[in-house]
């Protein structure tokens, strides 16, 4: 009783030991064990306060009132990046981008970039990464969500973005794929049961145009520049501004800016599709 009425006054928790029998454990009856805990636990473990400081406690002073939630902004100072977002008018949005492939591509980079990308632009987004325990060859995944409104869930269960590096991937996330979306492949061409009409489809070799430019790990890269030419839903600056902030060695972003032109020269020489009934044309 004191032990709780300690607790009510603020002055703190306390320890309060009891002797429990265990007829179970000690293989005796119930009021056997009843005996051993009066006659030989007590006589071992005197029953007692052993200390008590109530008397030199103070009590813990009340938690401070959290501000109201409309003030948040203003105690953060986010004001002005709040008047700014709404000033800008952008035009509305809502990508669910899926990006799978081997370890080692670079699929989470990819993926980083893109929401790096948005962030810059001034929309709300996510990036929730999924991959198995190998560092080179395993499956690797992510999620990114890009749009006008707040992100409700990380997770990408409808995708209306696929960029798939390798066909296990395709064939994963394919059927998935909401009308209308846009799906980049890593081949020269789809496999015959993997071609869908109500999505815009583009499948180029991105890792032999980054081996022939001497760019071997920045195939992911060129897959970002081809959907950008294909997409045009990010602004060009604001993904070069995230791969500054992402790539801090000179000379590798220096690469993947040519990766990047590359991957938009590649689209170019795709023809465009006889509907415009698209994502990108939204």
């Amino acid at each position: 009783h004191k032990a709780v009425s300690n607790q009510v006054k603020g002055l703190g928790f306390s320890l309060v030991e009891v002797l429990s029998p265990c007829p179970t454990i000690w293989k005796m009856d119930p009021v056997a064990a009843q005996g051993f805990v009066r006659e030989e636990m007590a006589a071992n473990f005197a029953l007692g306060n052993y200390r008590d400081r109530t008397g030199q406690a103070l009590a813990r002073p009340d938690p401070p009132v959290p501000p109201p939630l409309d003030q948040l902004p203003r105690i953060l100072d986010l004001e002005a990046d709040a008047d700014a977002a709404g000033s800008a008018a952008l035009p509305k949005l809502d990508l669910r981008i899926k990006i799978a492939g081997f370890g080692g591509q670079g699929v989470l980079m990819l993926g980083e970039v893109l929401a790096e990308a948005g962030l810059e632009s001034g929309y709300h987004v996510s990036w929730l990464p999924s991959y198995g325990p190998e560092m080179r060859s395993g499956t690797s995944n992510c999620h990114v969500r890009i749009g006008s409104r707040e992100v409700d869930s990380p997770l990408v269960s409808r995708p209306n973005v696929l960029l798939a590096l390798n066909e296990p991937s395709l064939r994963k996330f394919l059927p998935a794929m909401e009308p209308g979306g846009i799906v980049l492949y890593n081949a020269a061409g789809f496999p015959a049961d993997c071609v869908r009409s109500d999505l815009r489809m583009i499948a180029l070799p991105f890792t032999a145009i980054a081996d022939e430019l001497g760019l071997a790990k920045a195939a992911n890269i060129v897959v970002l520049g081809a959907l950008l030419e294909a997409s045009d839903l990010l602004d060009s600056d604001s993904v070069i501004r995230s791969l500054r902030k992402l790539v801090k060695n000179d000379r590798y972003y220096q690469m993947d800016l040519l990766a990047l032109e590359r991957g938009r020269e590649e689209v170019r020489k795709v023809p465009l599709p006889v509907t415009d009934d698209y994502l990108w044309g939204v």
